[in-house]
C-alpha cells in the first residue's frame, strides 16, 4: 500500500474485507479531531483498520503517512526514537530525541500512526500531547487495546465484524488454504449454516476467523465446531470479570494449540522470547534440544506456519518469521508454565550475542550491506538481550560487551541516538570486567563525538584512557587517542587532531589491528591534511584507504575516502574526477542510510556544479541538502572546514543568479524527497549499484553464523 516517499505503510498481502462504515467515520474524524484512537480486544482488526483508513487519506496530508509500530518496543525510553525511525530521521547531536521530534514536525502538515502502545500508554500519552501542542500540523491517528486519554481525542471502539462480513472473511481466507472451499458467491463445499455458527460461535473476531480457517486442511467446520464448543466448556469457569470476547479470542488460539503436535506446542512455546522476526538459524539455536532436535526444527516451524501460528515473510535481510503478539504472548504462558522462561531467554541472548559478534566482524567485508540489513531486522531482540544483560549486575560485562560490539549499528547505520541511550546505561553500571567496559566507553566516546557532545565524549575518552593505562591495555589506549583525534577533527583543531590520529594508526600497525575503524581513522587523517593544505598527503591516504576497501569488499569507509579524494580533485579543479567519485560516494552513502556522509557529499557536488558553469542545478542541490541536515542534526557543529562547501556554493551561486532566483532553485531541491535528491545529484546514476542495506536487495544467504 506504499504510496509515495512521504508514506511507509506497508502493502496489503490479502484483500481487505468490510469495515466500510468504519472506514468512512474514521475519514471523518480526520478531518476533525487531531488525535483518532482507535480501541478493541486484541484480534478485532485494528492495525488492519488504522492502516487502511491511513491510505485513504493520505493525499490530505501534503507531508505524508508515517507508521510507527511500537508492540515490539519494550523500553520507554526508546519511545521516542521508534517515532525519529518511522519518520526517517537521523540525528547526529546530543539534542533530546523528543526536541528533534518536535523541530521536524512544527511546519508540516503529516499524519502520525501509532500501532500497538498499550503497554507504554503512559510514556505514549505524554508524548503525543507534547507533539500535538508543539506542531499544529500533526494528525495522530492510533490503534491499541486502551485509549491514550488526552484531551481533544476521539475514541472509536472497534467491534467485531458483522456476521455478514465475518463469513465473508473466512469464507476467502479458506479459500486461500484449501482450493476447493469456494466463497458464497461462487458455490461452497461446507454448509452455509455451519459456516455461520462458527462465525458466530467466535465473535466475528478477525484474528480468530483468520485462524479457524487455517485449521481448514486438518479439519471440516463441522468438526471445529465440536472442539470449540469443547473449549467454551473448559473456560466456563475462568477468570471473574475477565471480557467475552477476550475469553473467546483466547479459546480460538488455545484450540489452535490443541491442534498442534507435541512437538509444535513446545516450540511455539519456546519461540515466544523472540520479540522481532527470527531466521530458522536462530529458532535452531535457541529453541532446539533433546525434545526437540536441531534437525527437526525446520519442519515444525513449517508446521507452524501451516497452522497460522507463525507467519513467513520476505525481508532486505532475507526469510524470515514472526508470529503476532497476541499468539506470541499465548506462547509466553505455556512457557511460564514449563518452567522454561529463564532457560530461554538466556540461550536467546546467547544467540544474539554471537549473531552481534558475527556482524561485527564481517562488518569489514563483502558483506557489510547484508550486515546492516541483518542488525536491522534482528534490533528487536538485540534489544531484548541488552535488557537481559541489564537485569542482572553481575552480567555488567555483557551489557557493556554487547552495547560496545553493536558500533557499527550505531554509527555506520544511523542510529547514533540509541547507541548512546544504551551506552549511557551499560557505563553506568559498576565497574566489572576491564576490558568490556573499557571497549563501552571508547565506543561511547566515538558516539558522543559524533553527536557533538564534547563534555560527554571528554570524560568517557579520559577515563578509558587511565583504565587502559592501569591495565596495559594498548588497544584501548589506541582507540581512546584516534577518538580524541576525531574529536579536534570536528572542531577545527587541524594540528592536534593530525598529530592524535597520526599517533593512533601507529599504534594500530604495530599492534596488528585492521578494521573499518582503523580505515576511518586514515581517512579522517587525510581529512585533516586536506584542509591543513596537504592535498597529496590526503589523496595518497585515501588511495590506499581506497584499494584496501576494494580487496576487503568494505563499502562504508569507501565512501568516505572517496569525498577527500573528491575534495582534493575539487581544490585543484578536476572537477570532472570530483563529480565521478562523489556519484559513488553518493550511491554507497544512500544504501547505508548514512546522511553525515550522504549531505556532506551531495553539498560538495553542489560546489563541483557551480564550478563546472551550472549555478541553478548547484542551488537545487544546495536545497536538497537542507532536508538532509535536519534529520541529521546541526550541520557539523559549526565546523568551519566542514562547512566551506556548502559557503562557497551559496557565495558562487548566489552572486551569478541573484537572490530571488537563486532562493527558488533552493526552495526546488528542498522539496524534493530523499530518493528523488539522490536520483538527482546522480544525475540518472543506477542507485542499485550498491547493495541495499535496508532496501529489497539482499541476496545471499549469511554463513559462518554464531550456533
Amino acid at each position: 500500500m506504499r504510496r509515495s516517499n512521504l508514506s511507509n505503510l506497508p502493502a496489503e498481502l490479502n484483500r481487505f474485507v468490510g469495515r466500510g462504515a468504519e472506514i468512512r467515520e474514521l475519514q471523518g474524524l480526520l478531518t476533525r479531531f487531531r488525535l483518532v484512537t482507535v480501541v478493541g480486544v486484541g484480534g478485532v482488526g485494528k492495525s488492519r483498520l488504522v492502516v487502511r483508513a491511513a491510505a485513504a487519506a493520505e493525499k490530505r496530508y501534503c507531508d505524508g503517512v508515517r507508521l510507527a509500530e511500537l508492540a515490539p518496543l519494550r523500553d520507554p525510553g526508546l519511545l521516542e526514537q521508534a517515532l525519529l525511525d518511522a519518520l526517517g530521521l537521523t540525528d547526529h547531536t546530543r539534542r533530546p530525541p523528543r526536541e528533534v521530534l518536535a523541530e521536524h514536525l512544527v511546519d508540516r502538515r503529516l499524519l502520525l500512526v501509532l500501532d500497538g502502545f498499550e503497554h507504554l500508554v503512559d510514556d505514549c500519552a505524554g508524548l503525543v500531547r507534547e507533539l500535538l501542542r508543539r506542531c499544529p500540523g500533526l494528525t495522530v491517528l492510533a490503534a491499541a487495546r486502551c485509549p491514550l486519554r488526552l484531551d481533544g481525542e476521539a475514541v472509536v471502539p472497534l467491534a467485531p465484524l458483522p456476521e455478514a462480513d465475518a463469513v465473508r472473511l473466512f469464507t476467502e481466507r479458506a479459500a486461500a488454504v484449501l482450493p476447493g472451499f469456494r466463497t458464497e458467491d461462487g458455490g461452497r463445499v461446507e454448509g452455509d449454516d455451519s459456516v455461520r455458527e462458527l462465525c458466530r460461535r467466535l465473535d466475528g473476531i478477525p484474528l480468530a476467523l483468520e485462524l479457524a480457517a487455517g485449521r481448514l486442511p486438518a479439519l471440516g467446520v463441522e468438526q471445529m465446531l465440536h472442539r470449540l464448543d469443547d473449549r467454551f466448556r473448559l473456560l466456563t469457569g475462568g477468570t471473574r470479570g475477565a471480557l467475552p470476547r477476550h475469553q473467546t479470542l483466547r479459546t480460538a488460539i488455545g484450540w489452535s494449540h490443541e491442534l498442534c503436535t507435541p512437538r509444535e506446542r513446545l516450540l511455539w512455546a519456546r519461540l515466544s522470547v523472540f520479540v522481532g522476526p527470527f531466521d530458522l538459524e536462530a529458532v535452531e539455536y535457541v529453541c532446539g534440544g533433546p525434545e526437540l532436535p536441531a534437525d527437526e526444527v525446520l519442519d515444525t516451524v513449517a508446521g507452524l506456519v501451516d497452522r497460522s501460528v507463525v507467519l513467513r515473510e520476505e525481508t532486505p535481510a532475507g526469510v524470515r518469521h514472526r508470529m503476532l503478539d497476541t499468539v506470541r504472548a499465548y506462547g509466553a504462558e505455556w512457557l511460564a508454565e514449563l518452567g522454561d522462561e529463564e532457560r530461554m531467554r538466556r540461550r536467546h541472548r546467547d544467540w544474539y550475542m554471537g549473531l552481534a559478534t558475527w556482524c561485527e566482524l564481517e562488518w569489514f567485508s563483502p558483506r557489510q550491506a547484508e550486515v546492516a540489513a541483518c542488525a536491522d531486522s534482528a534490533l528487536p531482540d538485540l534489544r531484548a538481550a541488552l535488557e537481559l544483560c541489564l537485569e542482572a549486575p553481575e552480567e555488567a560485562h555483557l551489557a557493556q560487551h554487547l552495547a560496545a560490539t553493536l558500533w557499527f549499528c550505531w554509527v555506520g547505520c544511523g542510529r547514533l541516538a540509541e547507541g548512546r541511550h544504551w551506552l549511557d546505561r551499560v557505563v553506568a553500571l559498576e565497574p566489572g570486567h576491564d576490558e568490556a567496559r573499557l571497549r563501552a566507553l571508547w565506543v561511547l566516546g566515538y558516539v558522543a563525538v559524533l553527536q557533538g557532545d564534547d563534555t560527554a565524549a571528554v570524560a568517557a575518552l579520559y577515563e578509558c584512557g587511565e583504565g587502559a593505562a592501569r591495565t596495559g591495555n594498548a588497544l584501548a589506549a589506541a582507540y581512546t587517542t584516534h577518538r580524541m583525534g576525531c574529536l579536534a577533527l570536528l572542531s577545527d583543531d587541524m594540528p592536534r587532531a593530525e598529530e592524535l590520529l597520526s599517533q593512533a594508526l601507529t599504534a594500530y600497525r604495530e599492534l596488528g589491528e585492521l578494521n573499518s575503524q582503523v580505515l576511518m581513522g586514515q581517512v579522517e587523517l587525510a581529512m585533516a591534511k586536506v584542509f591543513l593544505g596537504e592535498p597529496e598527503a590526503a589523496v595518497a591516504l585515501c588511495r590506499e584507504v581506497r584499494e584496501v576497501c576494494e580487496d576487503r569488499g568494505e563499502l562504508w569507509t569507501r565512501a568516505y575516502a572517496l569525498y577527500v579524494l573528491a575534495y582534493s580533485a575539487w581544490t585543484r579543479g578536476a572537477y570532472g574526477e570530483a563529480r565521478e567519485l562523489l556519484g559513488e560516494c553518493i550511491a554507497i552513502d544512500h544504501a547505508f542510510h548514512d546522511l553525515v556522509g550522504l549531505v556532506l557529499a551531495v553539498e560538495l557536488l553542489a560546489l563541483v556544479t557551480a564550478a563546472e558553469g551550472d549555478p541553478a542545478e548547484a542551488a537545487v542541490l544546495q536545497g536538497a541538502a537542507a532536508p538532509m541536515w535536519e534529520a541529521v542534526g546541526l550541520p557539523l557543529f559549526g565546523s568551519g572546514y566542514f562547512s566551506a562547501p556548502r559557503v562557497l556554493c551559496e557565495q558562487r551561486a548566489g552572486e551569478e543568479l541573484g537572490a530571488e532566483r537563486f532562493r527558488s532553485c533552493v526552495a526546488e531541491g528542498s522539496a524534493l524527497p530523499l530518493d528523488a535528491a539522490v536520483a538527482r545529484a546522480l544525475s540518472g546514476r543506477p542507485l542499485d549499484r550498491v547493495p541495499s542495506p535496508r532496501g529489497a536487495r539482499t541476496r545471499a544467504r549469511r554463513g559462518g553464523r554464531p550456533g
